[in-house]
């Protein structure tokens, strides 16, 4: 696996991997992460990939970040 991008953000680090036919993409914010898989046929191509990681995909990753960090302070 391999790092093949990044997406800038305010308060997540997004990095996109590369490995065989699949490509991840982890956010990480503090002690968490959340990753997700795509199939290279679903995106065809990293700017496919980067259009489906849209602000709408990326508010809704922040706000299950801010329900897990709720859950770990419970």
């Amino acid at each position: 696996m391999r790092i093949i991008d990044s997406i800038p953000h305010e308060s997540m680090t997004i990095s996109i991997f590369q490995m065989n036919d699949k490509y991840q993409v982890r956010f990480e914010a503090g002690p968490m992460e959340q990753i997700f898989k795509f199939h290279v046929e679903e995106v065809k191509n990293l700017e496919g990939l980067k259009a489906m990681i849209n602000s709408e995909f990326i508010e809704k990753t922040r706000q299950r970040f801010n329900d897990m960090f709720l859950q770990m302070r419970g």
